[in-house]
């Protein structure tokens, strides 16, 4: 079996933000296309326009519907702490203005998208299960990747992975993964702000940020830091180095006030005299 090297003060990782993030597969698609000619190239799909298309993805994203929910009563309150009433209100300002703090409470129903990829974790079981070493953790950054040439297909590693981050590809008979593309990040031929994920690049709305998390002062560990962001399942003991964003409370609007339409006037004086015959004729 595989051995792991000591643990590394370098983490690369991926930050998510799971407030801002909506679902467009934009990371998935993108990841796709650069990495059909990349580190772990190339990405096969067996019939990709028959009626059981099937193929490697190294980035997935899981949507799901969240039920309003009233934490305020004992049943469902997770806590202030799970709410992130930190980040919209203090404690004092809660207990000071009733109405804002139990409309922070009462969430109403959302829409959550989980993107899903490699947590390239500090203690990975898929690379610990591998008989062969093609599984293995780089000590210089903590990248977990796949030596193909090595890999047997035997599929341990995707047994082992709690996450459900291992792809087998049926065409090559080898598995694949999220390598944080390492032909981008460490290309001195690439501008220096192209040097990070492809799935990160491509992010239209910024909800995803890569960095070195072993480092405090880096942006995405302040970002964890200020956002409360969390390790996706710790209890395991793999220690992820990825971490997620909670979104931030959601505020119910008024719906009792019935919403009049808007209006608006035009001062017909004011316009130029073309404008004002203009509008004469249209107003027949």
């Amino acid at each position: 079996m595989t051995t792991l090297p000591p643990p590394s003060t370098k983490k690369l990782g991926l930050v998510i933000d799971l407030d801002t993030c909506v679902g467009c597969h934009a990371c998935a698609v993108g990841c796709k296309e650069w990495n059909a000619g990349g580190f772990a190239a190339p990405l096969t799909d067996e019939q990709p326009y028959g009626k059981d298309p099937s193929g490697v993805w190294f980035n997935r994203v899981h949507s799901y519907e969240i039920a309003a929910t009233d934490f305020t009563t004992p049943a469902h309150d997770p806590g202030e702490q799970a709410l992130n009433f930190a980040q919209s209100t203090s404690a004092s300002a809660c207990s000071s203005n009733a109405p804002l703090a139990q409309q922070l409470a009462a969430q109403p129903a959302m829409t959550l998208h989980f993107p899903r990829s490699c947590l390239h974790c500090e203690t990975p079981a898929c690379v610990t299960v591998c008989p062969t070493g093609a599984s293995y953790k780089r000590a210089e950054d903590g990248i977990v990747l796949v030596d193909e040439d090595k890999c047997i297909g035997c599929k341990l590693c995707s047994w082992a992975c709690p996450y459900g981050a291992r792809e087998y590809s049926h065409v090559e008979g080898v598995m694949k993964k999220c390598t944080l593309c390492i032909d981008r990040i460490y290309n001195e031929k690439l501008p220096e702000a192209e040097r990070e994920p492809a799935c990160v690049q491509v992010c239209p709305t910024r909800a995803r940020h890569f960095g070195d998390l072993g480092d405090p002062e880096s942006k995405v560990s302040k970002l964890v830091a200020e956002r409360g962001g969390v390790a996706l399942m710790p209890e395991l003991g793999y220690q992820p180095v990825n971490r997620y964003l909670p979104p931030r409370p959601r505020r119910a609007g008024e719906t009792d006030k019935p919403v009049e339409p808007a209006t608006e006037s035009l001062d017909t004086a004011a316009l130029p005299p073309v404008l004002r015959w203009l509008d004469r004729v249209l107003s027949r």
